[in-house]
């Protein structure tokens, strides 16, 4: 919930008037500064009971959100845009994750490689990432090198170079990564194959890394219109957590991004997936020891009311080794090795992730047939209170723990800001967790856990794999679960 500043009338026709403290601060920063370098107050937001978010914004649209925490002479800084791969065009796909590699180029001041160099020279660590819905660079620092940080990070925002041969050299190391991380991963190439199938229309059906014909398509020219279109102020949030004085973090960012321009950012134009009536099933072979199979059924995007029930539904189910289906068929039957689901977090709705891998000889199929029941129980009757209550612990124990560090603070601002507009909204998803009933499990169930709207991949084994490799499989993935 937003709290914006009270401005108080005077009690009395005698009183003095109450002085707002941010009004004046921004009086001074603002002294003399041109329009596109002026900051307004945009709000004030409670960030759990103790802890409070300022937000700004610029005069050519930079929101600036600043979280003051002195617990430890560090900082966290993180830009976020609102670009990911749903922002994309079909023969265009991957440009957003290329650009997550060209963005630690060269700059018109800072020479390839000097980015990186400086940063580490100054205690600081870097690193980037993109998906459907956004793409975000983060740096941890020191508190004394977010003038040197604010700097480099405004610089590379207006100021990047894009020239052959760097472009070019930089779509090779995406198309290696392609191949590592999909075409040779059993694992990625599966999931990249789920989300094919499943969407038709929307553009989660291709993959963040984008195709690979497209990848090595781009042109110089291409990658400079994406980068004036979607790398612009008024389509970015800067996140700064920890130890800072928020009127000098404010005025490193007037000084450093005051005087870019705002892009004229394109109306968003994805395509609503239209409704899934059949089943649809896929069978590839692949260097796996054992049969697998991917299953993705329809889930509601992260704002909608039935997320935070299916999440807990999903904790419930496969949510470490008490869970239904890891008892069943990893202790009890035995027939798989690996169980796991997830539930997409983004703006439209998306995927409920299942994927298990079998024992031994078991097939696919097997593994279906035993998941069913497991899926009908749910269906036909409510958990009980106290596995609700146990999903409900689990869940919020690991959103508390992400927010120890000023690190784990900034990413929740910043994805809750950018996907649904609400830097605070993980709390909010708190709440709602806290007021799921067994009865909404039920009903997301029924809604959600449907036959004929799920998409099946099928992995069975080409015959490259040895028993050796079996082994090692099971005993990692009895481990890891």
């Amino acid at each position: 919930m937003q709290e914006t500043l009270a401005y108080s009338l005077p009690g009395a026709a005698n009183a003095l008037p109450r002085t707002d403290p941010l009004a004046e601060m921004l009086a001074e920063l603002n002294r003399g500064r041109p329009p596109l370098a002026r900051l307004r107050h945009d709000a004030t937001i409670a960030f759990g009971p103790a802890m409070r978010v300022e937000r700004f914004v610029l005069g050519n649209g930079l929101k600036v959100l600043v979280l003051v925490d002195g617990s430890a002479p560090v900082v966290c800084l993180q830009t976020w845009f609102g670009v990911g791969s749903r922002h994309e065009r079909i023969g265009k796909t991957g440009i957003a994750h290329l650009f997550e590699h060209l963005m630690f180029g060269e700059t018109e001041s800072v020479a390839h490689g000097a980015f990186d160099r400086m940063l580490e020279e100054a205690g600081a660590e870097t690193n980037a990432a993109t998906f459907l819905d956004w793409t975000y660079y983060h740096t941890n620092l020191p508190k004394d090198a977010l003038e040197l940080t604010l700097r480099l990070e405004a610089e590379r925002m207006a100021r990047l170079v894009l020239r052959d041969p760097q472009v070019s050299s930089e779509k090779e190391v995406v198309a290696n990564e392609r191949r590592q991380r999909v075409d040779d991963d059993v694992d990625g190439s599966v999931s990249e194959l789920l989300y094919k199938e499943a969407f038709r229309k929307h553009a989660y059906g291709w993959p963040t890394i984008g195709w690979m014909e497209d990848i090595k398509g781009f042109t110089t020219e291409d990658c400079v219109e994406f980068y004036r279109t979607y790398y612009a102020p008024n389509n970015a949030a800067l996140v700064l957590v920890g130890d800072v004085a928020l009127d000098q973090a404010l005025r490193g960012v007037q000084d450093h991004y005051g005087a870019q321009e705002p892009s004229k950012v394109p109306v968003e134009d994805v395509s609503p997936e239209p409704p899934q009536t059949e089943e649809r099933r896929a069978e590839v072979a692949k260097p796996t020891a054992t049969h697998k199979v991917a299953i993705g059924y329809r889930s509601p995007a992260l704002g909608d009311f039935d997320h935070a029930p299916l999440v807990l539904l999903n904790e419930i189910l496969f949510g470490g080794r008490s869970s239904r289906v890891h008892r069943a068929l990893v202790q009890e039957q035995e027939i798989a090795s690996e169980v796991r689901g997830w539930v997409g977090s983004f703006r439209d709705p998306a995927l409920y992730d299942i994927y298990l891998s079998a024992r031994g000889e078991h097939t696919g199929q097997a593994l279906l047939d035993a998941l069913e029941p497991l899926l009908e129980a749910v269906r036909r009757a409510p958990v009980t209170e106290a596995e609700l209550d146990r999903a409900k612990a689990r869940i919020e124990l690991s959103v508390l723990q992400g927010l120890e560090t000023v690190a784990g603070k900034a990413e929740q601002i910043g994805f809750y800001e950018t996907v649904l507009g609400d830097p605070a909204a993980l709390f909010e998803r708190l709440a709602a967790y806290r007021r799921v009933t067994v009865g909404d499990l039920l009903r997301a169930a029924r809604r959600y856990l449907v036959s004929s709207a799920r998409t099946v991949i099928h992995v069975i084994p080409d015959g490259s794999s040895d028993e050796d490799d079996a082994e090692e499989t099971d005993a990692e993935s009895e481990e890891a679960s």
